[in-house]
């Protein structure tokens, strides 16, 4: 005979806090006091290692915590507790995530390398690792006479394989111009590594620049940010629901940082001031 689900646990609800905006489904811009407190702490111009890595994984630990919430597969398992033998109802049957979801982290040097590698040793505990792994994309800005980031180039990669069943997953910290996530992934169509179940990226931060970049750039692209920033909009702009002006709106400064920002995270990650 079938043992009984307790009903609260048969169809477990998903969804995060959200901010309010017009850019469209796929973005998703998290309402979090207590994470944009840690993030504040980050951008703060006197933040400095070893604290600074240490908010970032704990903020990227959350971060992806929403993700595998909200966007992976479930099923449903029926497994026998230590109380087993003390009574026939130790057991518990309920939704978990699928543990035969199977994952691809990109790891774009040099901010998203750590942030990448939390996320990869953390899906090991909750998946089957054979199904999880890490490739690596090494993309340097491209600029012109006058500083200006022109584009990104991927020089080098290691892809582990085909993506075609897989959930892709790029957690880079500042989404600034989007072309860092573009060339990333134009990388895998280049080495015909297929179609993936979803793209899915992981923000500290966005611009409304990136997100016109990247969602005009791939169809199937899925945003997750703590923070949008917009901060050299004009006030009449700052004062209207993002994304409601958003040919307006302005979150890049003339070298293509993020304002406000947090200013040459890659460098304060790796304290490598080049």
């Amino acid at each position: 005979m079938e043992r009984p689900c307790d009903i609260q646990y048969q169809n477990l609800p998903s969804g995060a806090v959200e901010l309010e905006h017009r850019y469209g489904p796929r973005v998703h811009i998290l309402s979090s006091p207590r994470m944009l407190t840690l993030l504040a702490r980050v951008c703060n111009r006197n933040s400095r290692q070893p604290e600074v890595n240490k908010v970032i994984g704990s903020l990227y630990k959350n971060l992806l915590n929403t993700v595998v919430d909200c966007e992976f597969p479930r099923t449903t398992i029926d497994i026998e507790t230590r109380m087993i033998d003390a009574t026939e109802r130790g057991y518990y049957k309920g939704q978990v995530i699928d543990p035969k979801t199977r994952v691809a982290i990109a790891a774009v040097a040099r901010a998203g390398v750590m942030p990448s590698q939390i996320v990869f040793d953390r899906l090991n505990m909750m998946l089957d690792p054979d199904g999880v792994r890490q490739d690596f994309f090494f993309v340097s800005r491209i600029t012109d006479k006058d500083h200006h980031v022109t584009g990104a180039s991927v020089y080098s990669s290691k892809i582990g394989g085909l993506i075609d069943d897989r959930y892709v997953l790029l957690p880079d910290p500042m989404g600034a111009t989007g072309s860092s996530v573009v060339q990333t992934l134009d990388a895998y169509r280049e080495n015909e590594a297929g179609r993936p179940v979803k793209i899915i990226t992981m923000h500290l931060i966005v611009t409304p620049e990136y997100l016109k970049k990247v969602l005009s750039s791939y169809s199937d692209i899925v945003v997750y940010a703590l923070r949008l920033d917009r901060g050299l909009s004009s006030p009449e702009v700052l004062q209207t629901v993002p994304g409601e002006r958003w040919d307006e709106e302005r979150g890049l400064n003339e070298n293509q940082y993020i304002v406000p920002g947090a200013g040459g995270l890659g460098e304060l990650m790796t304290n490598s001031w080049v």
